[in-house]
Parts: structure tokens; C-alpha cells; sequence
């Protein structure tokens, strides 16, 4: 009789759902997952791996980044050195390249000197069939006149330099107490596209040159404005 009752007793416990322990019956509740920090502590070596996946991460999206402000920069650069290599404007010329001293002038009124020999032509703006430079681009420019005569011919060697038939600067030597007299001017001009540069021999001057390229006209753009 007492084992029938026993049996009766284990199988109505083994029928429940609650679950046992120590302290007596549980609630059959859901497992909810394990956070994080309970994750590191039973799985060290996963939370490590975790912790370098998101280093790994952080440190592709910098490299990422780096790479197109690098990326930025190099067309921001290329695109600044084609402009200026777009835009280089200079010319060197001087009135001839004769063996023998050649002198120009005195003509009876106001020329521009055709000079013929030509050092650089960067850009084409000199012309040489008219002495006259034409700018490309606006911006300063550096310009500078050599102007030399021989006792070959009446020393007064006298040029202005002139922007669209103004006058800039002047180069004016007249002191025919010796047999050679030479000066120089240079100066820098804001200038603008479209105007014209030119060196005018003033009435009853003259110049002297040969090989050794005495009187030369220059100019070149220092930096552009536009």
C-alpha cells in the first residue's frame, strides 16, 4: 500500500512544468540573453575579439576619410598648377642680332622699336612685326627696358615705355659728354587682359646694338588677378 502511494507522489511531481532547485520550485520563465559584460566574462577571448573588430573598424573609416581629403587636395592642387600652367605669360626681346653695331634712328617723330630677336615668347604675345606685347590675363606684371647707343650716331638715347599708348615709365639718356650712353627701367604694373605693351623711340633719339643685345625689352606675369 505505502509503495502504491509513492508512486502516485513521484508521478504527479514529474508531471509539473516548474522547475527545482536548492530554494525550492522556479516559474518556467524565458531565458533572456546573456548581456554583454556577462558575455566578456564567461567568453574573454570573444569580447577580445569583438573589442578588436570595432578598433579594426574605427580605424577604416579614418583611414577612409584620410584618403579622400588626400584625394581632394591632390585635385585641388593639379587643378591649380594646370591654371598656372595655363596662364604663364613671358617674353624677352631685344632689337637685333647683327654681327656689326646696327644703329636705330633718329626718325622725325614718335616710333615704336620693332624689336627682332627674340629671346622667349612665352604665350605669344609679343608680335614682332608690330613691337607690341598684347596680355593674356590680367594681373601684375614685371616690365623692364634697356636702351643703349654708341658714338656711332648722336648720343641721346631717349624711350618711353607705354600701356595702350600711355605713358608708364621713361628711359631717357642724353648726356653726349662720352661715347657710349645706356640706362635701364623696371617696374611692376597691374595690368588687365587685352592691353598692349610697347616701347616708343621719342623724336630725334637713337640706338645702337648688335650680337651682344644691348637694348632689350621684357616681361613677364608675377601673378594673376582674375
Amino acid at each position: 500500500m505505502r509503495a502504491i502511494v509513492l508512486l502516485c507522489l513521484l508521478h504527479a511531481a514529474f508531471g509539473q512544468d516548474n522547475k527545482f532547485s536548492w530554494l525550492g520550485p522556479l516559474e518556467n520563465v524565458p531565458q533572456q540573453a546573456p548581456v554583454q559584460s556577462q558575455v566578456c566574462v564567461t567568453d574573454q577571448a570573444s569580447c577580445g575579439c569583438c573589442l578588436m573588430q570595432k578598433q579594426i573598424g574605427r580605424l577604416e573609416k579614418f583611414f577612409n576619410m584620410s584618403i579622400n581629403k588626400l584625394k581632394d587636395e591632390l585635385m585641388s592642387s593639379k587643378m591649380i598648377l594646370n591654371n598656372m600652367r595655363g596662364s604663364r605669360s613671358a617674353f624677352s626681346v631685344a632689337l637685333n642680332n647683327n654681327s656689326a653695331m646696327v644703329s636705330y634712328g633718329p626718325f622725325s617723330s614718335d616710333s615704336i622699336i620693332k624689336y627682332k630677336h627674340v629671346f622667349i615668347n612665352l604665350g605669344d604675345g609679343y608680335n614682332v612685326e608690330t613691337g607690341i606685347f598684347t596680355v593674356p590675363r590680367s594681373g601684375v606684371y614685371s616690365l623692364s627696358v634697356t636702351v643703349y647707343s654708341s658714338a656711332r650716331v648722336t648720343l641721346s638715347n631717349c624711350v618711353t615705355l607705354q600701356v595702350n599708348g600711355e605713358n608708364v615709365a621713361e628711359a631717357i639718356e642724353r648726356s653726349g659728354q662720352d661715347l657710349e650712353d645706356s640706362t635701364s627701367v623696371v617696374v611692376a604694373v597691374q595690368l588687365n587682359a587685352g592691353d598692349q605693351l610697347s616701347v616708343r623711340l621719342l623724336q630725334g633719339c637713337s640706338l645702337s646694338d648688335d650680337i651682344n643685345h644691348y637694348n632689350t625689352f621684357t616681361g613677364f606675369l608675377l601673378y594673376a588677378s582674375d
